[in-house]
C-alpha cells in the first residue's frame, strides 16, 4: 500500500535497515490494536473508522495543496464526521445525500477549477472509505468478512514487498511507481489470495472456492488502489502522504489498498443483490 511499502513489491534493496525495523515495529504495535478493534466492532470500530477518515482527508488536503484554513477544512471534516454518524445509524441514503451536498460546497469553497475539483475528490475518497469499511463489517458474516479482507490485503502488501525485493525483474508500471515489479504483484496476489481463503476457513465458512475467487479479485483491486494513490502523489510531486506511522509514511500509504478493496466489495455486493445497509449479503458467501 503506497510507495513506502508497495503492494506491488517495491524493490527496497537500498532501504536502510533502520527503516525496515521501524516498519516492522510499527506493524507489531499497531496491527494487533487495529485487529482487536475490528473484532470488537460496534462503537469502538466506528470511532476508529471516523478517525481514519479524518486523517485521510487531512493528508489528501496536504497532497493537493487545498486551502488549509477557512471554510474548506471545516466543511470537509464536519462532513466526514456527519457521514460516519449517519452510516453508523443506518441512514445510508441520508449519508449519500449529505456527501453530494458537502462535495459541491467544498468545490466552491476551494475556489472551483482544478483546486476545487481535487479538494472535493478528497472528500469523496475519505467518505467512501469510511462508508465501505463500516458496511462490510455488518451482518452475520461481517466479522469474518472483515478479517478475510484484512488478511487478503495485508498479506498481499507484505508478500509483494518481499517477493519484489527478492526477485526484482520487469517493472509493473514504471511511469507511475518506478520500483514496483511484476514479480511482487504476482507474489502478492498468490499469497494474499491464500491468506484470505485461510481466514475464511478459520471462521468455518463453506464454499471456499467462492472466497478464494473473491480474494483474487480484491487482491488485484488493492494493488490497483495502491497504484492510484501513487499516481495522485506523483501528480503533485509527493513521495509519502504523511509521516504519521514510523517507517510507513502516512495513513493513506497504509490503507489505500484496503479501502479500494472494501469499496469494490461493497459495490460488487450491491450489484449482486445486496442491500445498501448490508452489501456483503449479495456476495453469496453464506
Amino acid at each position: 500500500m503506497g510507495e513506502g511499502g508497495s503492494s506491488a513489491g517495491e524493490g527496497a534493496r537500498g532501504r536502510p535497515a533502520s527503516d525496515l525495523r521501524a516498519r516492522v515495529l510499527s506493524a507489531l504495535v499497531l496491527g494487533p490494536l487495529v485487529l482487536a478493534i475490528v473484532w470488537w466492532g460496534e462503537e469502538p470500530y466506528t470511532a476508529l473508522i471516523a478517525v481514519g477518515g479524518l486523517v485521510i482527508l487531512r493528508e489528501w488536503f496536504v497532497i493537493v495543496s487545498a486551502p488549509g484554513s477557512g471554510p474548506v477544512p471545516v466543511i470537509g471534516y464536519l462532513a466526514v464526521l456527519a457521514f460516519t454518524f449517519l452510516v453508523h445509524l443506518s441512514f445510508e441514503l441520508a449519508a449519500l445525500g449529505l456527501l453530494v451536498a458537502a462535495t459541491l460546497a467544498l468545490y466552491f469553497a476551494a475556489g472551483g477549477g482544478k483546486t476545487g475539483r481535487w479538494t472535493a475528490e478528497g472528500l469523496i475518497y475519505a467518505a467512501l472509505s469510511v462508508g465501505a469499511l463500516l458496511v462490510v463489517r455488518r451482518g452475520a458474516i461481517g466479522e469474518a468478512f472483515s478479517f478475510f479482507l484484512i488478511a487478503t490485503v495485508w498479506v498481499t502488501d507484505i508478500a509483494a514487498y518481499f517477493v519484489g525485493r527478492r526477485l526484482g525483474g520487469p517493472k509493473l508500471w514504471s511511469r507511475i511507481s518506478p520500483k514496483k515489479t511484476w514479480s511482487g504483484a504476482l507474489g502478492g496476489l498468490l499469497a494474499g489470495s491464500l491468506a484470505g481463503v485461510g481466514a475464511a476457513a478459520f471462521y468455518g465458512r463453506a464454499d471456499l472456492l467462492i472466497w478464494f475467487a473473491l480474494a483474487v479479485v480484491l487482491s488485484i483491486v488493492s494493488q490497483a488502489g495502491d497504484l492510484a494513490e501513487s499516481a495522485v502523489k506523483r501528480r503533485f510531486g509527493v513521495k509519502d502522504s504523511g509521516a504519521l506511522i514510523p517507517g510507513h509514511g502516512g495513513l493513506m500509504d497504509r490503507v489505500d489498498g484496503l479501502v479500494a478493496a472494501a469499496v469494490a466489495a461493497a459495490l460488487l455486493g450491491l450489484l449482486l443483490g445486496g442491500s445498501l445497509h448490508e452489501p456483503v449479503s449479495g456476495l453469496g458467501l453464506g
